[in-house]
């Protein structure tokens, strides 16, 4: 079974290598590498979303929630993973109409609120892009682990590698060529898993009802999810690398649709074994691992596909972070010697190493994600507003910083020390909760918006 496991998965990576480098354009220069500018239709460009926002979380997270606390707070996680493609219906034609020639929401955010921003927008998304490609990789090491005794750091090293030499070669091109055939295997392949993990359920009622904490509960987790997803991934350079990447306004907004779509009903699907598991009162193992779980007692088999799949899932974002990071670190220099083609690649391959290294440790980056995705709450807001006339420079940066103080103030307030305040917003339990998202959300809305109507006053005045 093993060499069956690592001949499927050599021939999966082969066929990622194969499509990627046949996408290279012909004469690559360093703005086709970086931006694929206005060559994406629709259809493609949807299933690009679905393929780049998807990884080997799925497997976990949405489970965990729909076995844990129920329907409500998959619902919203749902609605935070697909919610960022929404706001690109709105926000993406009117960014792309003000600067045609971008390829990242950093330089966006130079253009409309000075040098300043752009740092902080850009170590915002370094931070989370890096951490999101970190748990990626050690996750289909763990993935290996539990279903083949393939060594867990082969895989890491091989599917690294392996993104890294078509994206590193090709370019967004290339990421956006193997999101397609990435986004059609990964759903014929949850299909296929998903109908094997039903078709082993016991006939008739299951035994346990349906997981469903209270209402109370189950809002509290999805307003959390919601604020905390959404945040995290409207500063994936990714999905900004795609808005210039369409062809159109139309197909923009149309491949947006489509990728939140199914991105919601991907996210629900996988959730809702998570609960199945539940209710045919599987053993969800510890750590409990839901979507494993259902699918214990089916024919060993069915770790193949299971295996493809998150390979399948773990290259489809790890390639798009590459290309997005590259695009973020080459066009960050006002040097015109960094704006070239082997400086983009270069940078692709650099940026990998402290990665690889970091995965092949099997550390959980889970509360360093945390804190990222809390920083990015901070920013959302001014991000947001940026189309609004009256904005302004010195409001974004007010809305920031109040976003951070946002943060830090509901802990400060319950435990009466700032220093303690502080702490819980780095949240040392490693699990999301509402307290800080909601502070930051709100304290950088109401800042912004404050900021900018007092500067507005001031100058209708003079």
């Amino acid at each position: 079974m093993t060499l069956f496991s690592l001949a499927a998965m050599s021939a999966t990576l082969a066929l990622f290598v194969w499509i990627g480098l046949r996408a290279r354009p012909s004469q690559a220069n360093f703005d086709e590498f970086v931006s694929a500018r206005n060559s994406q239709p629709a259809t493609a460009l949807g299933l690009s979303f679905l393929a780049s926002g998807m990884g080997a979380w799925i497997l976990f997270v949405p489970p965990e929630i729909g076995a844990f606390v129920g329907p409500i707070a998959l619902s919203g996680y749902a609605i935070g993973a697909a919610l960022p493609f929404f706001i690109l219906i709105w926000f993406g034609p009117a960014i792309r109409q003000r600067m045609p020639l971008g390829c990242s929401l950093s330089e966006f955010a130079q253009e409309r609120y000075g040098t300043t921003m752009r740092h902080w927008i850009t170590f915002m998304s370094v931070l989370y892009m890096l951490c999101f490609i970190t748990a990626e990789l050690t996750a289909i090491g763990a993935i290996t682990g539990i279903l083949s005794d393939i060594p867990g750091n082969l895989v890491i090293i091989g599917l690294a590698l392996t993104t890294l030499l078509y994206t590193a070669w090709g370019g967004l091109r290339a990421s956006l060529a193997t999101d397609r055939w990435q986004a059609v295997l990964l759903i014929a392949l949850l299909v296929a898993v998903g109908f094997l993990g039903f078709a082993g359920l016991p006939e008739g009622p299951l035994p346990v009802e349906m997981p469903n904490a209270p209402v109370s509960v189950g809002l509290s987790v999805a307003v959390t999810l919601i604020i905390a997803v959404t945040a995290a991934n409207l500063f994936h350079q990714g999905y900004w690398q795609r808005i210039w990447a369409a062809k159109s306004d139309d197909a923009l907004r149309k491949g947006a649709w489509i990728g939140g779509a199914t991105t919601i009903a991907v996210v629900v699907f996988v959730g809702a074994m998570g609960m199945l598991a539940v209710m045919a009162s599987k053993d969800l193992g510890s750590p409990p691992a839901p979507f494993f779980a259902l699918l214990r007692g089916v024919d060993t088999w069915i770790s193949l596909p299971i295996l493809v799949l998150a390979l399948a899932l773990v290259a489809s974002s790890v390639d798009t972070l590459q290309s997005g990071l590259a695009s973020l670190f080459s066009t960050y220099s006002a040097k015109k010697s960094f704006h070239s083609l082997a400086a983009a690649r270069w940078t692709t391959v650099l940026l990998m190493i402290p990665v690889i290294a970091v995965a092949l440790q099997g550390i959980s980056v889970l509360r360093l994600f945390l804190i990222a995705d809390l920083l990015c709450a901070t920013a959302i807001a001014p991000i947001l507003l940026s189309l609004w006339k009256h904005m302004t420079a010195r409001a974004a940066l007010a809305g920031c910083s109040a976003g951070i103080a946002g943060a830090i103030v509901p802990g400060w307030v319950e435990s009466a020390s700032l220093g303690m305040g502080i702490y819980a917003a780095s949240f040392p339990d490693g699990i999301p909760t509402l307290a800080p998202f909601l502070g930051a959300l709100t304290a950088s809305t109401i800042a912004s918006v404050g900021v900018s109507l007092v500067h507005q006053k001031s100058r209708s005045k003079q």
